[in-house]
């Protein structure tokens, strides 16, 4: 979450303060505009600070909104696209009215996919038709898009399976035509979680999520 109380420089200079310590590497950033990233990177080079190489962000293939700005912005500025959700909270490998525990728990990923699944279970379905045709998982297909896309996205996994889905989706290639097909059904969505309260006026407001003790 972006942060609007602290200036910018001094979250830059406190930033480069710990690479210049050598307690990290590299800088990244998640969930904020494409104009804030560009913004906290400009000001980094005029003053000779570390500059953010990577940002992670809500991308996957019933959730693009990462393609309007943020997509543009780190292709030209050559800034590592690590997204989150790559499987939108399993939706993406699993057949349209399939159920996991999962998918009945997650009040989270309830919030960011419930409102839109009607149309997301279009492409949904043409994820499913495609792994069908070549004889691999819903799992395989969804990333092998997602990695045509971004530099490598983030896989959570708690069995075995999931990460022999993420190995294989690596060596799994897509023709133009397939991808134009797994595209072609998408509509532009809403901002939600995370980034619908990236806002100067809910800076203070409670947030949907949150690394603390807050109650959500």
């Amino acid at each position: 979450m972006w942060d609007y109380g602290t200036p910018l420089y001094d979250i830059m200079e406190g930033l480069n303060n710990v690479v210049k310590a050598g307690k990290v590497r590299y800088l990244g950033i998640s969930n904020c505009y494409a104009y804030q990233l560009a913004k906290a990177n400009a000001l980094a080079e005029r003053e000779g600070f570390a500059k953010f190489v990577s940002v992670q962000g809500h991308y996957n293939l019933i959730f693009r909104e990462e393609e309007r700005e943020m997509a543009k912005l780190c292709a030209e500025d050559n800034i590592a696209m690590t997204p989150y959700s790559a499987l939108a909270g399993g939706r993406l490998a699993k057949h349209s009215g399939e159920i996991s525990k999962r998918m009945q728990e997650d009040s989270y990923a309830k919030l960011k996919y419930d409102a839109t699944a009607g149309q997301d279970g279009v492409i949904i379905d043409r994820v499913a038709k495609l792994a069908r045709q070549k004889g691999v998982s819903m799992t395989e297909i969804s990333l092998a898009w997602l990695l045509t896309k971004v530099t490598s996205p983030i896989v959570g996994a708690t069995k075995l399976h999931h990460i022999e889905g993420a190995a294989k989706a690596t060596q799994l290639a897509l023709s133009a035509r397939e991808i134009s097909c797994l595209e072609e059904p998408y509509v532009p969505h809403s901002l939600v979680g995370v980034m619908a309260q990236n806002t100067q006026s809910s800076a203070k407001e409670s947030h949907v999520w949150s690394a603390g003790n807050q109650n959500i």
